[in-house]
């Protein structure tokens, strides 16, 4: 996935997410799939993935 249109992006975080800034991501549904951010830096990069790539990404994650 090349470039998402993020404008109208809803983020949300997890909520075994801690208040006190910790080190949390958040996560937005795209219409072709989901986009990653640091909490801490709402204006920096974003990883994005399709739907595939979500659920590979997110199974690895599992599995480690």
């Amino acid at each position: 996935m090349t470039n998402p249109d993020l404008t109208d992006a809803v983020w949300r975080k997890s909520t075994r997410s801690d208040s006190n800034g910790g080190a949390c991501v958040e996560v937005a549904d795209l219409r072709d799939g989901v986009a990653v951010r640091d909490s801490k830096d709402q204006t920096g990069p974003t990883l994005a993935f399709d739907a595939q790539g979500w659920r590979t990404f997110v199974d690895s994650l599992k599995n480690n």
